[in-house]
């Protein structure tokens, strides 16, 4: 069976969305009609519609982030695989990707529930994500509490490794506008060891750790690294829960873009600048100061182009 990320790239080829054949009933109603008739809990008809509202992604899912998302056990979604006919989760994954990859790739129904071609699904779906960010930050209070400890925390460890290493790169990047001393980890092994021991015994406190798919077991380790080193660990990621998350003291899970062959981070991206505010709103006049020094350096050396 291929990978997650080797079926989206056989589905996801950016077509100039003009039509295809004439569809034969749309995506929805294939999954309607494969789930009618069954006698389903509630919380198997959480699952079936989770699947219809967010097939292009759900059917890439493996069982414990399809539990996560809908809010069941993964017993409840093997017991849902078996109570819609299929012996078991691999076998309904199989069919749910196929009906995925006919949708991705222009078959029936595609062009009539999306009405754009792949690239224009592809920002819907971060539109949804950013959207489900929007609603997390309706109570900014967890937010708040972490950026005021990141701030405090000197040095400031952030971890990133394989893809994750971008967006690691551009927390560090602005935090240290911030914050006066922040020590960028983007190498796994011995080598994220012993940043992150020299961290805690130089008097840093936190780590800000990034894990995002495929979730790579070198973070993990570092990340238990790093609280037995005595760190505590923030966590930004896809999945409330999972073995990365079961090891942060907090975690700030914002969805992926995956209806391309790679993912994309706009939610992501948007809650590293809310943490960056919530430091920079936890000790105003260091801002301040570090902030004007940079300008009055950036200034005499030109660093940047007269707008």
């Amino acid at each position: 069976m291929p990978s997650p990320q080797q079926a989206r790239a056989q589905a996801s080829a950016i077509t100039s969305g003009q039509a295809g054949p004439p569809p034969e009933g749309s995506t929805a109603s294939r999954l309607r009609t494969l789930f009618d008739g069954r006698r389903l809990s509630p919380g198997q008809r959480r699952i079936a519609q989770y699947l219809i509202e967010n097939i292009g992604e759900a059917a890439f899912l493996s069982i414990t982030e399809l539990a996560d998302r809908v809010g069941v056990s993964q017993p409840s979604v093997t017991r849902f695989a078996a109570a819609v006919g299929f012996g078991g989760y691999p076998a309904l994954r199989e069919r749910l990707q196929s009906v995925a990859r006919s949708r991705m790739a222009g078959g029936p129904g595609a062009a009539e529930e999306s009405g754009g071609n792949e690239l224009q699904a592809a920002v819907d779906a971060e539109l949804e994500n950013l959207e489900n960010l929007r609603r997390d930050f309706a109570d900014p209070g967890r937010i708040i509490d972490t950026g005021r400890e990141l701030s405090r925390s000197t040095p400031l460890t952030v971890l990133g490794l394989r893809i994750a290493v971008s967006l690691a790169e551009y927390f560090a990047y602005a935090a240290r506008r911030i914050h006066p001393d922040v020590r960028l980890v983007t190498r796994g092994g011995s080598v994220a060891y012993d940043s992150l021991l020299q961290s805690r015994e130089a008097g840093g406190t936190w780590v800000l750790a990034f894990s995002m798919p495929r979730h790579a077991q070198e973070t993990l380790t570092a990340v238990r690294v790093a609280r037995t080193a005595g760190l505590k660990v923030a966590l930004i990621t896809d999945l409330a829960l999972g073995p990365v998350a079961d090891e942060a003291d907090v975690t700030f899970a914002t969805g992926t873009g995956s209806r391309l062959v790679f993912d994309s981070y706009a939610a992501s991206g948007v809650m590293c600048a809310a943490l960056l505010q919530a430091m920079t709103d936890a000790d105003p006049e260091r801002t301040q100061a570090r902030l004007e020094e940079y300008e009055q350096v950036a200034d005499e050396y030109r660093f940047f182009l007269k707008d």
